[in-house]
């Protein structure tokens, strides 16, 4: 008899098997994880994943998409609940630097995923739709300095981002409130309000 799949479950269990391949990708690298490391940390069989995912690649591409669009999620939602376009570019800012050990996790499953796509075309394609939807997110901040040269600042401010990450990742000690402030400065300058409120 065929067995029966309840799609709640099903979802449920394929977003604490993400969650425990995204610990297990933090902890051994996205080169140095195998599906026997991610079952191990997830409680499961190999073949528990292999049935939710078809592969490792699968799984891992899987896990990219989750989470950025879980910070995709949460930082529109942020930006909605903005009054003021000072508000918005500090709830930007807050949920691109969420505490110091999920921004040190996210950055680093998400530089180690880039550098694996950069050989993957398949994990390349998952990369680049990642980066249209944190393009929309970024053009919607930029627009808050007007429609000309939105697409512009909005890479620039996602180089920001980016740039600060990168450097928050290799600071042995660092102090979140400082990266949020130099972010938030930066962010400010890019859209014309150098680094005073904006209005």
């Amino acid at each position: 008899m065929a067995r029966t799949v309840n799609p709640i479950q099903d979802r449920a269990r394929r977003s604490a098997l993400e969650k425990a391949a995204y610990l297990a990708i933090y902890e051994r690298g996205y080169a140095g994880v195998t599906l026997a490391d991610i079952a191990a940390h997830a409680g499961v069989s190999r073949g528990t994943l292999v049935y939710h995912f078809g592969s490792r690649a699968g799984l891992l591409a899987a896990v990219m998409r989750r989470f950025t669009r879980t910070i995709g999620v949460a930082t529109r939602r942020a930006l909605r609940q903005a009054q003021t376009p000072e508000a918005k570019l500090t709830a930007f800012v807050e949920n691109q630097f969420y505490g110091v050990q999920n921004t040190r996790r996210f950055y680093t499953v998400s530089l180690d995923f880039l550098a694996a796509a950069t050989r993957d075309p398949a994990l390349m394609a998952v990369q680049r739709d990642s980066l249209q939807d944190t393009l929309t997110l970024d053009l919607e901040l930029a627009r808050l300095a007007g429609e000309e040269g939105a697409e512009r600042r909005a890479r620039q401010l996602r180089a920001l981002v980016e740039g600060l990450s990168v450097r928050f990742l290799a600071d042995p000690e660092p102090d979140l409130q400082a990266y949020r402030d130099d972010c938030l400065a930066g962010l400010r300058a890019i859209l014309g309000g150098e680094s005073q409120p904006l209005p």
